[in-house]
């Protein structure tokens, strides 16, 4: 059975950094396309960033573009998004996913598997 587990959330000031890991298990992941998303309370789950395995196509949403990178530890089945000058808007439960697929998607519907989420919190 296949299982995403996040990590690494937290409560940080504007400004700050936070790495969240994503640690993929019951499955190689090796060659398939893996994003990352995000819900706010009140709001859709939104695209924040995806990667192809190889890295050669790599998306981010425009609200984190420049800020957040993601990259992947293909032989340890992990990915990560690293979050640099986080803003109070980036607040919000962040999950990990994997497509099936090895192309790379920014649409939730795309994906096959999810995390459970893990809670950033950015203070002002």
């Amino acid at each position: 059975q296949v299982q995403l587990v996040e990590s690494g959330g937290g409560l940080v000031q504007a400004g700050h950094s936070l790495t969240l890991t994503c640690a993929v298990s019951g499955g190689t992941f090796v060659r398939n396309a893996m994003g990352w998303f995000r819900q706010a309370p009140g709001k859709e789950r939104e695209f924040v960033a995806a990667r192809s395995w190889s890295g050669i196509s790599t998306y981010y949403s425009d609200s984190v573009k420049g800020r957040f990178t993601i990259s992947r530890d293909n032989a340890n089945n992990t990915v990560y998004l690293q979050m640099n000058s986080l803003k109070p808007e980036d607040t919000a439960v962040y999950y990990c996913a994997a497509d099936r697929s090895a192309v790379v998607h920014t649409e939730r519907r795309a994906y096959d598997y999810w995390g459970q989420g893990t809670q950033v919190t950015v203070s002002s």
